[in-house]
């Protein structure tokens, strides 16, 4: 690591140089951007940089790397008006969601990816005294973990390249209507204050100079690892432009991802797309990562959602296949619904054999012919949920399956070669009414940080029950990472468990702990 005290003026120039050469060099200003403190850091992470990999091929294998967000200001600036605008469907309560909920999340992450950053310094890091500094993104006792990555700190140094930011910022003035005075001022704020601006939408004296991006804590809906390639989004909702640009922008021109910029892929409109009529969901090219799983090393499930058009898959499958990214692409078609917002609000994978899922999505509806009503009224075709196969050797031909879970079971047997029989739990231990309540609430929305261990919400618990009947400990995560910090248990050796997150505030916000990662790193499996 180089020192922090640097003595050599050519050094530090070609540095500059190196990782930000549209930046004016000879400016005053470049002084400011190009403090000991930044260059040591980045430094430091040119070095990193030299390890950094992308690779993820399932679901399931043990996670090593991913982009979060961890709450912003702009959470608890929500109002009931426009919540829904902003794809909320209630105001949360944000001391509870930091302090109360998301910070869990980060200590059980760390002690998974990152345990030097928190082992033995548990205590320390949540005294009084340090005021959850540990947590805040920017501030100088902030993890800066390399494995459990800050988005809004990934935007702040991006930020520090002068040319970068000139751009980004006209780019959102744009998008958000500022004025061209609005517009200089965000030019000459420093890098770190103006991604807090870009994320939350107010200024340092908090006011509002736009809309929030509240659904930033939802990093997999912005991209999705397939493989070696990072698959962005092309948002339905405009609450989600603002947020697909910044993402956008790192990825294309942080250091952190520059030996993979050939492989970030962008979902192109299909030609003449500006002559369709009006803004109709049925004629747009939307792709949402919420609606992309990477099931297996050649294997991609689409789901065809609420978000997620038709027009978005078929430009999907064909940039997957003309890059030789994989060799099969399912697409999922579920029905068109605010409950089913994305694919993995219905379903994710727990282990090489084993799934959750809303029973109604397993199976679509199966009517009675005894019913006089089913010749009275045609069925709902939105409310069928299908499954078809493409391969890139034959697309021209793909294959049918008769309903998801008989798609899961394929994948468990044939694509994963799992040795046991194929398992479902369904949400609500497929109960009724408490399936979709819980579904509602995200029981099907899972993260796994390695095969047979994943987080979900406490608040579900029949889909609780369901785990527990399937074999699955049930642990508080609370009582684990007690457990962890003492050495009473170890990652290695936790295995089969559902780890019960605190939910009373994240859960009004729509997503579970699937919704809130992106994986850029996971072990095969």
């Amino acid at each position: 690591m180089a020192s922090k005290h640097l003595t050599s003026d050519t050094r530090l120039t070609e540095y500059k140089r190196m990782s930000y050469p549209h930046s004016n060099l000879s400016s005053p200003f470049s002084y400011l951007i190009f403090s000991d403190s930044f260059v040591t850091t980045n430094l430091f992470m040119s070095e990193q940089n030299l390890n950094f990999k992308v690779n993820v091929n399932t679901e399931i294998g043990r996670l090593r790397k991913l982009l979060i967000h961890s709450p912003d200001s702009g959470l608890g600036k929500v109002v009931p008006s426009k919540a829904q605008d902003w794809l909320f469907e209630d105001i949360v309560h944000l001391d509870t969601i930091r302090k109360g909920e998301y910070d869990y999340y980060i200590k059980l992450l760390m002690y998974f990816l990152d345990p030097d950053k928190i082992k033995g310094k548990l205590a320390e890091i949540d005294s009084e005294g340090a005021n959850r500094n540990f947590y805040k993104p920017n501030h100088p006792e902030f993890h800066n973990s390399t494995a459990v990555i800050e988005i809004q700190n990934l935007l702040s140094e991006m930020l520090e390249d002068e040319s970068i930011r000139k751009k980004l910022v006209a780019a959102v003035c744009a998008i958000e209507g500022c004025t061209y005075k609005v517009q200089i001022e965000l030019t000459q704020t420093p890098a770190k204050e103006l991604a807090e601006i870009f994320i939350s939408g107010t200024l340092a004296n908090d006011t509002m100079i736009f809309a929030p991006i509240p659904n930033l804590i939802f990093t997999r809906d912005v991209g999705t690892t397939i493989n070696n390639h990072i698959l962005l989004n092309k948002p339905a909702k405009k609450a989600r432009v603002r947020e697909t640009l910044l993402m956008r922008y790192i990825f294309f021109n942080h250091p952190l991802f520059e030996g993979y910029r050939n492989n970030i892929l962008e979902i192109p409109d299909v030609t003449m797309h500006f002559l369709r009529p009006g803004d109709e969901p049925a004629f747009s090219t939307t792709l949402e990562g919420g609606d992309v799983m990477m099931v297996s090393p050649n294997h991609v499930l689409i789901g065809c959602s609420e978000r997620t058009s038709e027009h978005g898959a078929n430009e999907a499958i064909k940039l997957l296949f003309d890059q030789n990214v994989v060799e099969k692409v399912t697409v999922v078609k579920i029905p068109n619904k605010r409950d089913y917002m994305h694919l993995d609000t219905v379903f994710t994978q727990v282990k090489r054999n084993t799934w959750v899922i809303l029973n109604s999505i397993a199976h679509s509806p199966k009517y009675n012919p005894y019913e006089p009503i089913n010749f009275l009224k045609e069925p709902e075709k939105l409310e069928a949920t299908t499954a078809i196969q493409f391969t890139k050797a034959n697309p021209q031909e793909p294959k049918h399956f008769e309903h998801v879970e008989a798609l899961l079971n394929d994948i468990s047997q044939n694509d994963l070669k799992s040795t046991e029989p194929t398992k479902i739990i369904y949400s609500g231990n497929n109960t009724f009414p408490y399936d979709s309540r819980e579904q509602w609430t995200d029981s099907c929305n899972l993260l796994a940080i390695k095969e047979g261990v994943v987080l979900g919400y406490d608040r579900n618990d029949k889909t609780v029950e369901a785990f527990k009947a399937a074999g699955f400990d049930v642990v508080d995560v609370k009582d684990l990472i007690q457990d962890l910090e003492s050495g009473k248990v170890n990652t290695e050796t936790i295995t089969d468990t559902l780890i019960l997150m605190p939910s009373a505030e994240l859960s009004r916000a729509r997503g579970g702990f699937h919704c809130m990662s992106l994986p850029i790193l996971r072990d095969d499996i």
